[in-house]
This record gives structure tokens, sequence and C-alpha cells, in this order.
């Protein structure tokens, strides 16, 4: 009922740049907070950047590359990533914490997109 889909993915030499897009589609009544982590082989999720309460959260790492920004009219998100590294290259996940209805029933959810591949190489 409720799907995440992204886009923007791919191979970049280092210094280069991508744009992800995440949007989020549905019976959607609120969104309560919107961003994107990624995983590298073998490791856990970390966040990358996220709308949260009105805040806005970087990784340390990405701070002052990457920036996140939304269109909340589109309910989608994105991540305008440059100077990107070897280092950054990862599966990127879009992630909401949202409301929505089903009928007459109202619902709190955590979503995960399906992932998107971010190779950073020569």
């Amino acid at each position: 009922q409720v799907q995440l889909v992204e886009s923007g993915g791919g191979l970049v030499q280092p210094g280069g740049s991508l744009r992800l897009s995440c949007a989020a589609s549905g019976s959607i009544f609120s969104i309560y907070a919107m961003g994107w982590s990624r995983q590298f082989p073998g490791k856990q999720r970390e966040l990358v950047a996220a709308f949260t309460s009105g805040t806005t959260t970087y990784a340390d790492s990405v701070k002052g590359r990457f920036t996140i920004s939304r269109d909340n009219a589109k309910n989608t998100v994105y991540l305008q990533m440059n100077s990107l590294k070897p280092e950054d290259t990862a599966v990127y996940y879009c992630n909401a914490d949202l409301g929505y209805y089903s009928g007459s029933y109202f619902y709190r959810k955590d979503y995960w997109g399906q992932g998107t591949q971010v190779t950073v190489s020569s």
C-alpha cells in the first residue's frame, strides 16, 4: 500500500557527483522522518542524512559533501552527493517513518526502499 521507490544510483569516478531520489507513494497522511542510510558489505546500515522532527542530520563522514533536500508536495527526498570518494561505495537505502490510513484505521510504520548501488571508482 505504501512504497518507497529509489533512483539515481550508479558508477561515478572519484570527485564526481550523483543525485539520489526517493519517492513515497500510497495513502500517506504524514511523514514524520525521511532520509538515507547506506550499507557497506558485511556491515550494518548507517545513517547518511535525514530530516527528523524539523531538524536535518548528517553523518560526519558526509558533512560538506552531501546535501539532503525534499519536495513535500511530491513526498520525495533527494540526496545530492558531491566530491564522492571510493569509501562512499555502498548500497544506499531510503527510509521513511510515516502514517497512513487503510480504510478508517490509521497506521504509523517505518518503511525502507529496495536500495540503490552507488559505486565510486576510477
